[in-house]
């Protein structure tokens, strides 16, 4: 088999969704028989210094001509000379999780050059991954054939179900996301802050330094909103601290802006957890019609809602829980998600 370099923003080990993937892939093609090296690029992309720059550069130059060479999107759009430069002599997959100019909050100077420099980069790929079937909508302004990409959905590992609270304890709310503008945590305390029940209290697991700038506004929305005994933001925590919180939790609940696959959904439903989620990405497939509640993205009133009716109804909880519980089976595995790529990544072999 030819080798296979990932290539990185980061640590392989750093806890975002997008990491995990990555983590769990190389895992699966090392199972499967394949020899696969992990290069990490620094961390400042996909905005890189000219230090981090340089290390990619010369990084990429020290790959054996013909290996194939799996780039992260938040790396891949960064540095459209370098892949341009290397697809002469070694096979670019682009692994998309997300497009780095559909990502929330920029401004439209940044977003054009993100969306010229990704379709450059994608453009110079033999094979285009994503990871989530509503990343074909995000992508389709790049023009990529459809016979170059391949969707490689995440598997979800088998959890025990979730305990819960115990009584007379408040009603448990878990969000699992990093902190920034894109994962809806200023709408969802708005939300709450805006129903008359206060049984409940909010648990937020997700880092709180990728985006200091929207942790510092969070806490301080918190306070402002008079919610500073219901909300606990966590930080990252380590698997089995995040096991301790899904175990814990009664309602999951997630205002995200835009998903590709929806990975902390998965996880919460594998627990048995009922889920309080916006329409987006795979959720709405994950989800079904009986495990959750499900809102438009952004909608405010719908929110307060869903949320104000899973608080107040212990019996709706019941149900939905029950829900979730169904859903858990006809969650993907990471089997099937290795068994994808591997296969993906003979073809592109076999044609050369």
């Amino acid at each position: 088999m030819a080798s296979v370099v990932l290539v990185v923003p980061g640590r392989l080990d750093a806890r975002t969704g997008g990491s995990i993937y990555d983590r769990r892939i190389v895992e699966g093609l090392r199972q499967r028989g394949w020899g696969v090296e992990a290069l990490e690029l620094d961390a400042s992309f996909p905005y890189p210094t000219s230090a981090a720059h340089a290390h990619a550069d010369a990084a990429l130059a020290a790959i054996a001509a013909g290996s194939i060479v799996v780039v992260d999107s938040l790396a891949l759009g960064a540095m459209p000379d370098l892949i341009t430069r290397e697809a002469e002599r070694v096979r670019i997959v682009a692994l998309v999780h997300q497009p780095l100019a559909v990502a929330a909050g920029l401004n439209p100077v940044t977003a054009a050059r993100f969306h010229e420099a990704e379709r450059r980069a994608l453009d110079a790929a033999a094979l285009v991954i994503v990871t989530g079937r509503a990343t074909l909508d995000l992508i389709a302004p790049y023009e990529v054939t459809r016979d170059r990409i391949v969707v490689v959905e995440p598997g979800t590992d088998a959890a025990p179900f979730a305990r819960g609270s115990s009584e007379p304890s408040p009603i448990q709310l878990l969000s699992v996301a990093t902190l920034h503008p894109g994962k809806g945590h200023g709408l969802l305390l708005e939300a709450l802050a805006a129903i008359p029940c206060r049984e409940w209290h909010l648990t937020c697991a997700g880092s709180l330094t990728r985006d200091a700038v929207t942790a510092d506004r969070l806490r301080h929305m918190v306070t402002s909103l008079g919610l500073g005994d219901r909300v606990s933001f966590v930080g990252d925590l380590d698997r089995p601290e995040l096991a301790a919180c899904y175990d814990a939790a009664d309602v999951f609940v997630l205002a995200t802006q835009q998903e590709t696959f929806g990975m902390a959904v998965a996880e919460a439903l594998a627990c048995g957890i009922p889920v309080v989620a916006t329409m987006t990405g795979a959720i709405p497939e994950l989800m079904g019609d009986a495990a959750g509640i499900l809102v438009p993205v952004g909608d405010k009133p719908a929110l307060i809602e869903a949320l104000q009716r899973i608080l107040e109804d212990a019996q709706l909880r019941a149900r939905l829980a029950e829900g979730a519980r169904r859903a858990r089976q006809r969650l993907p595995t990471w089997d099937t998600a290795s068994d994808r790529m591997s296969d993906a990544l003979r073809a592109l072999v076999a044609n050369g």
